[in-house]
């Protein structure tokens, strides 16, 4: 049972990260850096400060567990650093390969060496066991079939008029993108396993990550933060702060936005706590996560109507791809 109540802890995770981007619709007259940069401040700092003082016990303080573990808490925020640059160069997948192929490479790759990377990085290597890698697989094939079915849907809606096709498509350029940011996206499991150590004994369980994902997002704050700063004085932007008659609508959805995105991690946290007793599924964490990711951001394309118009051979090779990746967040415990 508490397996079970682990991986629904998760799944909600990636449910409200899934629907982060709906908030977003609703923000008014900003540029994206802007924009980027207000959610950002709550996805990447606020709520995940908030979230690693639920790990401190009474008498002490989130710096101390940081001081104690200098080299861990740094190598967590440089992990960090290079999961931010796999963020802003996610975008750039989608634009040379389209979105369906985009993505599926770069979360595919990203779910795997998340994956795999962390025990081999952390000195971990034995949690690799076969069931581990089985589960890595398959998600990998769930995801690429989902890939199949957004590249069907590309080409028939393009054939009806209702869709551009991939304007600046370059397949070499593009694998090598979606390679790049799917790995530097896994840094963020690299990091959550190098900050191990950054917690106290009498810690939670279900608390005991939080203060490793802190460190983590600071990293990945940095860097996104100096970019769309970069941008707002590339693109003379800087003028959406001042417009006061729309701070107090853009806040709030920011803050939706970024609580939603930040509960992913909150619930991976949450959920490992009820996982302590299936290794196998600790270890498979990362992968179930992104698993979940792209389910429920196809789930929600499909309410959204955005594969309305296509055929229902696309929609059959969709449903396959989302019912493998349902599957393969149960394989590891199933043959471990």
């Amino acid at each position: 049972m508490e397996i079970l109540i682990g991986l629904v802890i998760i799944a909600v995770g990636a449910f409200c990260q899934s629907s982060s981007y709906v908030p977003i619709n609703k923000i008014k007259a900003w540029s994206w850096e802007s924009f980027w940069a207000l959610q950002g401040v709550f996805a990447w700092l606020i709520f995940p400060l908030l979230g690693a003082l639920l790990a401190v016990p009474a008498g002490h303080s989130l710096f101390e567990v940081y001081a104690a573990h200098p080299t861990d808490a740094l190598l967590a925020a440089f992990f960090g650093v290079l999961w931010g640059i796999g963020g802003l160069t996610f975008g750039l997948s989608m634009r040379y390969l389209g979105i369906a192929l985009g993505q599926s490479i770069a979360l595919g790759t990203c779910a795997g060496l998340g994956t795999i990377l962390t025990p081999l990085f952390t000195g971990h290597p034995g949690d690799l066991t076969g069931a581990v890698i089985t589960g890595v697989v398959v998600t990998i094939l769930g995801i690429a079939v989902i890939g199949i079915a957004g590249s069907m849907k590309t080409r028939e809606l393009a054939v009806k008029g209702t869709s551009d096709t991939v304007k600046e498509f370059n397949f070499k350029k593009g694998i090598a993108v979606a390679l790049l940011a799917g790995f530097m996206s896994a840094c963020f499991s690299i990091g959550l396993g190098f900050g191990e150590s950054l917690c106290w004994p009498q810690t939670k369980e279900i608390f005991r990550t939080l203060p490793a994902t802190f460190m983590v997002t600071l990293g990945g704050a940095l860097t996104n933060l100096v970019y769309c700063f970069r941008q707002n004085s590339k693109n003379h932007t800087w003028s959406d702060y001042r417009q006061k008659s729309l701070w107090g609508n853009n806040l709030l959805f920011c803050a939706l936005a970024g609580l939603l995105w930040y509960s992913q991690f909150f619930g991976l946290s949450l959920g490992k706590g009820f996982l302590v007793n299936a290794p196998v599924l600790l270890t498979f964490s990362w992968c179930i996560l992104m698993a979940l990711n792209v389910t429920f951001s196809n789930v929600w394309g499909i309410i959204l109507k955005e594969w309305k118009g296509c055929s229902r051979k696309t929609i059959v090779v969709l449903v396959i791809g989302l019912a493998i990746l349902v599957f393969s967040s149960f394989l590891p415990q199933l043959i471990g």
